[in-house]
């Protein structure tokens, strides 16, 4: 059985930093590219970060671009989410999955709040 497991999520101000972390088991995590979607209050999930498998090829979402930094430790089977310089608009649920399957993720997300 799958299982992703999120933290690292909290209440941030403005212009400051968290790191995401998501704690991969039940599949091999090194065979599997994944991603990070996220989830406002009333919105549907919303694409944010991808990475391969290898972790030297990633993608992002244009308003995350610059900001976000995404990362994976395959010995650790555990993916990550550097999130800088945070704006208002990035307070959502977030989650991550495996890239084959964004459309309905496992774990139950890690919230984080951006607000002064």
């Amino acid at each position: 059985e799958v299982q992703l497991v999120e933290s690292g999520g909290g209440l941030v101000q403005p212009g400051g930093s968290l790191r995401l972390s998501c704690a991969a088991s039940g599949f091999a995590f090194w065979a599997y590219g994944m991603t990070w979607v996220r989830q406002a209050p009333g919105k549907g999930l919303e694409w944010v970060s991808s990475i391969g498998i290898g972790g030297s090829s990633s993608s992002y979402a244009a308003s995350v671009k610059g900001r976000f930094t995404i990362s994976r430790d395959n010995a650790k089977n555990t993916l990550y989410l550097q999130m800088n310089s945070l704006k208002p608009e990035d307070t959502a649920v977030y989650y991550c999955a495996q890239s084959s399957n964004v459309g309905n993720p496992p774990g139950q997300g890690t919230q984080v709040t951006v607000s002064s």
